[in-house]
């Protein structure tokens, strides 16, 4: 069964092909969702809540949905992203220690939205950032099982069905996450972004990228946007955010692309270069987020 914890943070790449529509689109796409969630729910686990007319539940509730969650989510990204080893490694433990943060949003029990995080222990200077999404997960594992108090949710992956976007659904798992963090106690929420835009422009460094504003002021990327919309502002890059190393073979199948020669190469979905050492038989993907603050 693939869970929500299984993938990065981006919403569904079907906005990111409409990211260069007209105006209208693009302003529609991204309205202002700051009233999307309901206040006062219990953020408890057991407890579900609503978003309008959404109903908010956790996976480990409704454990009968894993298949619907399957089909819904695992089109969202690359295939190469299912296989950082970081996140494989530590699924079952996030799964277990912090149920209360993998969230769905249903409308009548159908899967339309969902999103997870983890809480860390964060004294909110950016020196101090965890290593990205990898080191973000280390940090609550490991932090759980060594009694440190966390003070941060990590939001790490919010997705939308297919054939569901451009109604604001990020936004409000979004939402239901930091008001879940909030009325746990948590005092700040982060989120290591993978901007919908940044594979067209893969050979950008992040730092550019994340100055690169509209006229409005708002960011060019729609789901950086989003964020901007909800209160967050940008922090910075989060270099190797993401690290994806597999045999040439298996990057091959990946991609679904020839690599004939030791290089860099230009991989469809992805952030950075991949890169393809033929001798050793190795291909290595470091990928860069981008650090956001919503509280």
């Amino acid at each position: 069964m693939i869970n929500l914890r299984q993938v990065a943070l981006t919403p569904d790449p079907a906005d990111a092909h409409r990211g260069h529509g007209t105006r209208e689109e693009m302003e529609a796409r991204s309205k202002p969702i700051r009233d999307t969630v309901r206040r006062g729910q219990q953020p408890t686990h057991r407890e579900g809540g609503t978003v309008r007319d959404l109903e908010i539940v956790t996976s480990a509730d409704r454990r009968d949905l894993g298949e619907q969650v399957t089909a819904v989510f695992r089109p969202v990204w690359p295939e190469f992203i299912f296989h950082d080893p970081i996140s494989n490694k530590y699924t079952s433990q996030v799964e277990a220690y912090f149920p209360q943060y993998d969230v769905l949003l249903l409308d009548e029990d159908e899967v339309v939205t969902g999103g997870w995080g983890v809480p860390i222990q964060w004294d909110g200077t950016s020196a101090s950032l965890p290593g990205g999404y990898d080191g973000a997960l280390i940090s609550a594992v490991t932090g759980h099982e060594n009694s440190v108090p966390p003070d941060t949710l990590c939001v790490m992956a919010a997705a939308v069905k297919p054939g569901r976007q451009g109604g604001g659904l990020a936004g409000k798992a979004l939402t239901a996450l930091r008001e879940r963090a909030t009325a746990s106690g948590l005092q700040r929420v982060i989120a290591p972004v993978r901007p919908t835009l940044k594979s067209r422009y893969p050979l950008t460094p992040m730092e550019n990228f994340a100055r690169w504003a509209r006229s409005d002021g708002l960011h060019l990327d729609p789901w950086i946007r989003a964020h901007q919309r909800l209160g967050a502002s940008i922090l910075g890059p989060a270099p190797r955010s993401m690290i994806i190393s597999g045999t040439v073979a298996e990057w091959e199948d990946w991609a679904k692309m020839a690599f004939p020669e030791t290089g860099q190469y230009i991989v469809p979905d992805a952030l950075d270069p991949v890169d393809i050492d033929r001798e050793r038989d190795r291909g290595t993907y470091a990928e860069t987020n981008l650090w956001m603050r919503h509280l």
